[in-house]
């Protein structure tokens, strides 16, 4: 991955931490939330379909929940993403995990292998609760 997407990544992911949800009164209430980060860069965008229509209905029962899918970049410094940026947020990074490590989405992943190339992490954050004025 580039520096210019991991800046990307970077900026859509401190957008996403603004989440009121995770907003708690105590900063030491504050549970870190984790973010499956990937850049998929299709061969074939007619063979990815089949895992595009099923792969929500395995991260949802993990607290999964999209928070880009797709959209326009606009190239700020370095080298813009190559393909598709999709980002799913999850409540903690043991729900990120057991989800990318499940049954349910192993049967999807050499459907995406096979239509074109992944750069994909998952990135554990906390959020932080708004400052008081």
């Amino acid at each position: 991955m580039s520096i210019k997407s991991g800046a990307v990544l970077i900026a859509t992911l401190c957008v996403s931490f603004v989440h009121p949800a995770s907003w708690a009164a105590d900063p030491a209430q504050v549970k870190p939330h984790a973010f499956y980060v990937a850049d998929f860069i299709p061969r074939d965008s007619a063979a990815i379909r089949p895992y595009s229509t099923r792969v929500e209905s395995t991260f949802a029962p993990y607290s999964g929940r999209y928070v880009v899918r797709g959209g326009s970049v606009l190239p700020l410094e370095g080298v813009a993403p190559m393909g598709r940026m999709i980002v799913i947020e999850f409540d903690s990074l043991e729900q990120a995990k057991a989800w990318y490590d499940s049954l349910t989405y192993a049967e999807l992943k050499p459907i995406r292998h096979a239509a074109g190339e992944t750069n994909a992490y998952i990135m554990e954050a906390s959020v932080a609760p708004p400052v008081s004025k």
